[in-house]
């Protein structure tokens, strides 16, 4: 018989984990004939005000974005160069507020595949914020639910752990478990998302692009996961 995992807490009882993996923008873009890191560069605009829509709520305190997957690495070597210059220069941008809002930046993933300035920014950042303890900014860049878990058993010494010990070889063990997942664009797959921590997970499919996506479309999904009734496998 499943039952809930003991390190889960009833929802009402403390702040959310949120996620959002960004489908889409590639797929604005060419409705609006630009090129499709066009439609990247106006998904990160979108993205500032949701992230600070998130942290001043009050029921979030970690919210995930998934930008980069370890499958994106088979698009157009261009297209991916733009995002590496992309999500560079959107977290030289936040750096400063992340320490002015007592917000804190981890990183899951590879931070050998990108590049240098890139990584060596994340582990920066990461380090300068690791403090602060009143928001949760959660970027899986080079992210994948299969190659998190791999990279965990690579860790670990002995082959007997129980389900906690190997939580702890994670890339992120003190984080919660994810409540709510959106995915825009109608895509409707987990496709090797935090598979771990997405085991309890609430998920939401909407149509729209990203780009479109919005504050509001956020509230609004708070709003239906609070009519949702979370049985935790009981």
């Amino acid at each position: 018989m499943n039952s809930s995992p003991s390190h889960q807490s009833p929802v009402a009882s403390r702040q959310l984990h949120v996620a959002i993996i960004p489908d889409g923008n590639r797929r604005w873009a060419k409705t609006k004939g630009l090129l499709p890191w066009n439609g990247h560069e106006r998904a990160i605009e979108n993205f500032r005000s949701v992230l600070e829509w998130c942290r001043t709520d009050g029921r979030i305190g970690t919210l995930t974005i998934w930008c980069f997957s370890t499958e994106n690495w088979k698009r157009d070597p261009k297209e991916v160069a733009e995002l590496m210059r992309i999500y560079e220069t959107f977290l030289r941008h936040e750096r400063a507020d992340f320490m002015k809002n007592n917000t804190r930046m981890v990183h899951s993933g590879r931070l050998d595949r990108i590049p240098k300035s890139l990584a060596t920014l994340i582990t920066d950042i990461a380090e300068e914020t690791k403090v602060n303890d009143g928001y949760t900014f959660h970027i899986a860049l080079d992210y994948g639910g299969k190659d998190e878990i791999v990279r965990a058993i690579r860790k670990i010494a002995s082959h007997q752990v129980s389900e906690e010990q190997f939580r702890n070889f994670l890339d992120h063990p003190e984080l919660p478990d994810i409540d709510l997942i959106i995915r825009t664009s109608g895509e409707m797959r987990t496709s090797n998302f935090f598979l771990w921590q997405s085991t309890y997970s609430e998920w939401m499919f909407l149509e729209k692009h990203f780009p479109e996506f919005s504050a509001k479309d956020m509230m609004k999904a708070l709003e239906e996961l609070e009519k949702r009734k979370r049985r935790f496998g009981s």
